[in-house]
């Protein structure tokens, strides 16, 4: 097959790229950025295509649906932080790409399985996760919501193609991670309590640090998503992820062990680290009977194992 994967020089991009690669796929990537250490490997197979640039271009979206017999959709841009500082960035970021990759798969009729997220159920207490739970938002003017909202619209969009007959799939990703994920100021929290702990600064847990999280280390996620492809998943909608529950605190603890680090642990609390217009909640669990019984996977790396692997590569990155 010829696969084309928007963002995927992205962390779960990167991955999903090399597993397709392995696999013998022909594989195009679009995406603005072009990291060296990331594309460089990739660049030796002869069945790999890079095009830098961006999703919204439609004669280049054009060219690469056409040539595609699958499109993986994973483009995005995200981040709790920006959703609270610039929610107009998010949703403009986020919504027309999807418009451009919806269109032009509907022209060419290709197979599209779209990345959505858990952030899609809100605050939702219906634990755990369903597909078809009913979702709980706050208000409009609480930009924490804006990436949920958007992300929500795109599925629909997806799935209203779907029902007049595109083959797609959907999926909604839990708190993936693993080697390559972003750190710094807009990165997830394990990168970021990775490299504090191997610097051995503080590690900062927002609130009282009992909210928990599922984490999914990035090769059952690409494994999960690699899986979509299925026909007798078209039309879902799937969760993707560990049931595996872990507060934050907990795993700041666990990282600080793993790294035999000096760090100690300083609680934060939200108003010093958000602007207004930030909610949380307190869990996020998803049910993952779907992705078991349909894409036949479930996520089998126990935590101190994928942090093991997350922390080696970070050692190598930052030279410690």
């Amino acid at each position: 097959m010829n696969i084309l994967v928007t963002g995927g020089l992205g962390f779960i991009g990167s991955h999903l790229t090399e597993l397709l690669l392995a696999e013998g796929f022909h594989v195009c990537v679009i995406d603005q950025e072009d990291t060296v250490s990331v594309v460089s490997p990739f660049m030796r197979s002869a069945n790999f295509n890079f095009v830098h640039g961006k999703v919204e271009d439609e004669e280049t979206m054009e060219k690469w649906v056409d040539w595609a017999d699958v499109v993986f959709h994973l483009a995005a841009s995200l981040s709790v932080k920006r959703c609270v500082e610039e929610p107009d960035f998010i949703i403009k970021g986020n919504l027309i790409p999807a418009q451009v990759v919806l269109n032009k798969a509907v022209k060419f009729k290709k197979k599209v399985v779209f990345a959505s997220t858990s952030e899609v159920y809100g605050k939702s207490e219906a634990i755990p996760y369903q597909e078809d739970g009913d979702r709980l938002l706050g208000a409009t003017s609480t930009h924490r919501w804006c990436y949920a909202t958007v992300k929500a619209l795109e599925e629909h969009m997806f799935l209203a193609a779907a029902k007049k007959g595109l083959p797609v799939t959907i999926l909604r990703y839990f708190n993936a991670y693993g080697p390559r994920a972003k750190s710094g100021l807009y990165g997830g929290v394990i990168p970021i309590f990775i490299t504090a702990a191997l610097r051995n600064t503080p590690l900062y847990v927002h609130g009282d640090g009992l909210q928990s999280r599922c984490f999914t280390y990035v090769k059952d996620t690409v494994a999960a998503t690699r899986s979509a492809v299925d026909p007798t998943c078209n039309g879902e909608v799937i969760n993707v992820g560990s049931a595996h529950e872990v507060s934050i605190l907990q795993l700041a603890k666990l990282i600080i062990d793993l790294t035999n680090s000096k760090s100690e642990i300083r609680f934060t609390p939200y108003k010093e680290v958000y602007e207004s217009g930030f909610e949380d909640m307190k869990k996020r669990i998803p049910c993952t009977k779907k992705m078991e019984q349909l894409l036949n996977h479930h996520a089998q790396t126990p935590l101190k194992d994928g942090l093991i692997e997350t922390i080696a590569h970070y050692r190598l990155l930052l030279g410690t």
